[in-house]
């Protein structure tokens, strides 16, 4: 009936993508928004919100997380399923990697079942030959995304693959990418009509510069600056003019992934102006806070974080809407698994971030540099739905849309700790941060999942796999 509804969200500034904020309240039922309307007279509702005024968001989708890599899927997809509502992300998308065949890969899907709390996507990582000859099997799946690690190679050839599910062992996995093997890649993925996942170095030239850095007797005093001169901008600038080249041969969806410093950033929008398939840029929240001077091994991660003047470079390319995405390459690891008193060189790159997102981009974006809350919805939401064919279901507020929602309190302040943000991860780059900015509520499919703060349980399992649609 057309004045009754599952779930009513009253009194929120609703923030709809390229559209902007409007006082209005939300009919949600059977998981879907039902209506958008200013009055609620004589609706009846099995359970209403009070959004006090607060923004009332599309759900976020996270285009990028590793989880199962250190922890089987069937727990992982928990851990990390919880800190993505905490953090307002209703949609999160796995970066799976498998050493073998991809025809196992049910096996991690049917492992992943009835342990998110979220609902969850993948895109499958090619690693060899004979993985391309599967991309068409992935792609029946619903998997229709390909990410290629161009950093793989020469001694540089290692790489963590997710464990199989029932099992604890890590799983490592060589890797040689070469010329031909990404042109191959991206010429399958071009004709399946599939989105490209770029991480953007070139492996020769990195695994150079560590070979002679190994050979150095004094340890530098500044271990990230060191990282980042291991694995210079170059190398980004490099890999990113070799995959436009391939491109470009096949029309190709090309997405770079991480993307975090201004050379990486000028080169790909000086070359998209002049291509002819589609381009997309993801930063992550990390390297629009965090430079060099941060100074700890707990913020290895690659490509490396960068110089204050990209962290400068990066706002300035978000604001100009040459980003297009931000995804936050989490890692589900922690401080023993990050093993950060090795060697620089063996320190393992990457750290949590699903949690965060949100929150660092509200009270660094929204309230320290006024980033319009509408744009952030963009950058967040709808952006990453609208490349991975995932709207009009999900990404936006519409009707017919999934209730998908995140509500945020703006001025709440709230200290990062590992305790609130609830994953396996005992740590964050953000610890001890004093936040402003926080969501007090995830809805997924019209669900409160999350409700300040506090999970709810009964509903772990409830997250659904999405499909990654082709017909962008």
């Amino acid at each position: 009936m057309e004045n009754t509804c599952d779930l009513l969200v009253t009194n929120g500034r609703v923030v709809i993508p390229y559209k902007g904020v409007f006082e209005t309240n939300l009919l949600i039922e059977d998981g879907k928004i039902k209506s958008i309307r200013k009055s609620t007279n004589n609706v009846q509702a099995d359970r209403k919100v009070d959004a006090r005024g607060n923004y009332v968001l599309p759900g976020l989708i996270d285009p990028h997380v590793h989880y199962g890599v250190f922890t089987p899927i069937e727990k992982a997809s928990r851990t990390e399923s919880r800190a993505a509502a905490i953090g307002g992300v209703t949609t999160m998308m796995r970066m799976i990697r498998i050493k073998g065949s991809y025809k196992q890969i049910s096996k991690h899907i049917d492992a992943s079942k009835n342990n998110h709390l979220v609902d969850y996507a993948i895109h499958a990582s090619i690693l060899n030959q004979s993985q391309i000859g599967e991309m068409d099997f992935l792609s029946s799946l619903g998997i229709n995304s390909f990410k290629i690690y161009m950093n793989l190679g020469s001694s540089l050839n290692h790489i963590l693959s997710d464990i199989d599910p029932g099992t604890s062992d890590l799983v490592d996995t060589e890797v040689n990418m070469s010329q031909k093997l990404i042109r191959l890649i991206v010429q399958r993925g071009s004709q399946l009509k599939s989105i490209i996942l770029v991480h953007a170095e070139d492996y020769l030239e990195c695994a150079h510069n560590l070979e002679k850095f190994k050979s150095q007797i004094t340890k530098p005093k500044n271990l990230l600056k060191a990282w980042s001169n291991l694995r210079p901008t170059s190398t980004e600038v490099k890999s990113i003019e070799k995959i436009v080249e391939f491109g470009s041969v096949y029309n190709s969806k090309l997405y770079f992934v991480h993307i975090g410093s201004s050379e990486a950033i000028n080169t790909i929008v000086q070359k998209k102006g002049s291509y002819n398939g589609e381009i997309w840029i993801e930063t992550c929240p990390h390297y629009l806070t965090h430079s060099i001077e941060y100074n700890d091994v707990k913020g290895k991660v690659v490509p490396p974080l960068r110089t204050k003047d990209d962290v400068r470079s990066l706002w300035d390319a978000l604001e100009k809407g040459h980003i297009d995405t931000i995804g936050t390459d989490h890692v589900a690891n922690n401080i023993q698994l990050k093993n950060v008193d090795a060697d620089l060189w063996d320190i393992r790159a990457g750290f949590p971030g699903i949690g965060t997102m949100l929150p660092v981009m509200l009270s660094e974006g929204v309230n320290k540099r006024n980033i319009d809350i509408t744009r952030l919805s963009e950058l967040c939401s709808y952006n990453t739905a609208k490349i991975f064919g995932l709207l009009p279901r999900k990404g936006n507020i519409a009707i017919n849309s999934d209730a998908d929602l995140t509500i945020v309190d703006i001025d709440k302040v709230q200290k990062v700790t590992p305790e609130i943000l609830q994953s396996l991860p005992d740590y964050s780059i953000y610890d001890g941060w004093k936040l402003q900015g926080w969501p007090i509520m995830t809805i997924v499919r019209g669900c409160i999942v999350m409700e300040n703060g506090v999970i709810d349980d009964k509903l772990i399992g409830q997250g659904k796999f999405v499909n990654i649609q082709t017909s962008v």
